[in-house]
């Protein structure tokens, strides 16, 4: 059955009701896109998701407009950072090289390495290193997007963490084992790590905020919440839930 698209009317009201939602993701981004991405390049790419969003809506599948057009707003503009070349290939090289070598190290020692050791093994002085999770910072947003393996049909974090098509049981069962095992595996971040998890995913805070809450700079809020995610994305490969 072809899903119920709002009539137009409705669907007018749905965008000049939520105009104010296109601005707060907007602000809330903005700390995560690179420069040369203008608040004017959101703005634009966030209203087509806003629209695009109102059009595709259907309320029988029982989801608030404001949770499925917020989705497709973040959608839209991480879709226009794509198309603006800022997931250059030297960065994903980097971001792979990171990941392969954590990978690596936590199958060597049976725990999360912490960044001394990943310097150690990737050769470098811990600043070098540090700067490296701050030049791949900007990744943050996307990498709940992107997949784990890197392949076009990869399975993802936001597969896992929100759903908006209406799952078959055996896929709500295997998001409820995915939920519970971000959990555990969110308790092993060290303290700080979680803190910035916490504080920028569930209380949607700044990075400056942040690092007011943590006395630290916003830099080292970037390389904390660059080595978070990393650690997670490991995980996940290495449990028995991720099938390559």
């Amino acid at each position: 059955m072809l899903p119920l698209v709002p009539p137009l009317d409705d669907r007018s009201q749905l965008i000049r009701k939520h105009m104010p939602l296109v601005e707060l993701v907007v602000q809330r981004m903005t700390p995560q896109v690179p420069s040369f991405m203008t608040k004017e390049d959101m703005i634009s790419a966030a209203m087509v998701g806003l629209i695009e969003a109102a059009n595709k809506f259907d309320d029988a599948k029982g989801v608030k407009f404001k949770t499925f057009a917020e989705y497709r707003i973040r959608g839209a503009i991480l879709d226009e950072m794509r198309k603006l070349d800022w997931f250059s290939r030297s960065m994903r090289d980097k971001q792979n090289q990171l990941t392969q070598t954590m990978l690596r190290l936590e199958r060597r020692l049976g725990r999360s390495p912490e960044e001394d050791e990943m310097a150690a093994e990737m050769s470098m002085s811990l600043d070098d290193y540090r700067n490296l999770l701050s030049e791949v910072s900007h990744l943050g947003c996307v990498s709940l997007h992107e997949t784990l393996d890197h392949t076009e049909d990869g399975r993802s974090f936001l597969d896992n963490l929100e759903d908006i098509g209406g799952p078959a049981p055996s896929e709500l069962i295997e998001k409820q084992e995915m939920t519970r095992l971000l959990a555990e595996l969110l308790e092993e971040l060290s303290e700080k790590e979680r803190l910035v998890i916490a504080l920028y995913y569930y209380e949607e805070l700044t990075q400056k905020e942040i690092a007011e809450v943590l006395g630290v700079s916003e830099g080292r809020v970037s390389q904390l919440h660059s080595q978070s995610l990393l650690k997670l994305r490991v995980k996940l490969i290495n449990s028995d839930l991720y099938e390559p």
